[in-house]
């Protein structure tokens, strides 16, 4: 009787016990902030009381000096928080942790130490190709923030800065509309006998839903118009009541805006916003009217539309106040960097107890979509297509 060939023995045949992966032991992360020096950007990425929740786990923080200056942050209080302050921006960026607001410039590139981690915002429309050349030749890693997911399916940070500039817009027309900027002299809120202001609110995204919910909260008659009726009908669940919601139909567009004494525009597009409000509407608008264009960013959604600059935000066209300035939230820069620190906080303290980035990239599906690079390799599709570079999957790279 011939017994079947096995090249095992006996022993190796019996049942044997399980091998666990041991995980790595805790990670010491060590952190740079650079001082953003990006046309007015004034945020910082992690406030004080973040850097103490770091360093109490046993991380390093260095910081340049007068980093968190513009977001009302002194040095003095960094210090006192645990973080090491320098004025060497050398040393920062030679750190294997940076940690930015606005992505690096190509100078900024040049002192960073091959096989670093980049964590910033990406902003491919801003991007040169030699950018990501630079970060293939110095195989770094980076993660942009504004990709990174929660368990939910939704991109915090975005969300964060969203409805910043949603509550912003409506505050922002409110100055704007008072006899001291030259505007018509009529006031949000609900005065006993006086007609309500009329906001226009084209786009029912995180925008127009901050929009919406603070031009309500003072008193405004909105009306709100969007492409997609599941949107207008989640405005309408998440602020409790119902609003005067359309389609973005010409003829009613049309008639709201001859009515309304604020426009915002709140849409975005793929690679650029739509135009959907057109010079002709615009003639038609009041005198003294605002249009504040959120999405003047992505290129603007009214025809006459053109960029700002916080310093000399506005401009009138047609008898109408334009307001247009791409980085709405930096002009309330400390609410904006507690809003990124409370999102860069948790993520860090993972990383940290993950033992490294690529232990926590090979567990957590959100913060592997915010990855765009990875060790020189390029892993973001929208940013292949977009300047014509190859790239590779990264479920294919970790394992």
């Amino acid at each position: 009787m011939s017994y079947p060939h096995t090249p095992f023995t006996k022993q190796e045949l019996i049942p044997q016990e399980e091998t666990l992966e041991l995980l790595k032991q805790k990670g010491e992360l060590f952190i740079g902030i650079p001082k953003e020096v990006s046309f007015q950007e004034n945020r910082v990425c992690l406030i004080p009381d973040a850097v103490s929740a770091l360093v109490s786990h046993g991380h390093r923080v260095i910081i340049e000096s007068n980093a968190g200056v513009s977001a009302n942050y002194s040095d003095k209080e960094y210090s006192e928080a645990g973080a090491q302050i320098t004025s060497d921006r050398k040393k920062i960026f030679s750190c294997p942790i940076i940690l930015k607001v606005e992505p690096p410039s190509l100078a900024e590139l040049e002192l960073i130490n091959p096989q670093s981690i980049i964590i910033s915002a990406l902003q491919i429309k801003t991007r040169s190709k030699k950018y990501f050349e630079t970060l293939a030749q110095k195989r770094i890693t980076a993660i942009a923030f504004e990709y990174i997911k929660d368990d939910d399916g939704n991109y915090p940070a975005v969300r964060a800065l969203s409805e910043i500039a949603g509550t912003a817009s409506v505050l922002i027309a409110a100055e704007l509309m008072t006899n001291t900027n030259s505007g018509n002299g009529l006031m949000f809120g609900n005065i006993t006998g006086v007609p309500p202001v009329d906001v226009v609110i084209i786009g029912a995204g995180t925008v127009g839903e901050f929009a919406a919910r603070s031009a309500i909260g003072l008193g405004a008659n909105i009306k709100v118009f969007d492409n997609s009726i599941t949107r207008l009908r989640c405005i309408q669940n998440n602020l409790g009541r119902a609003l005067y919601t359309s389609t973005l139909q010409p003829k009613y567009l049309l008639k709201a805006l001859k009515r309304c004494d604020v426009l915002i525009g709140a849409v975005r597009g793929t690679d650029r916003a739509p135009i959907v409000v057109s010079q002709t509407m615009v003639e038609n608008m009041k005198n003294g009217a605002v249009i504040i264009d959120v999405s003047i960013d992505m290129g603007g959604c009214i025809e006459t539309s053109e960029v700002t600059s916080h310093d000399n935000a506005t401009f009138v066209k047609h008898g109408v106040i334009h307001y247009c300035v791409p980085n709405i939230p930096a002009r309330y820069a400390r609410t904006a960097s507690v809003s990124l620190s409370n999102i860069f906080t948790p993520y860090l303290l993972k990383i940290g107890e993950d033992g490294g980035l690529e232990q926590s990239i090979r567990f957590d599906r959100g913060l592997r979509n915010g990855l765009y690079f990875y060790h020189g390799i390029l892993t973001s599709k929208s940013v292949a297509q977009w300047f014509d570079l190859s790239y590779r999957d990264i479920n294919l790279l970790i394992f």
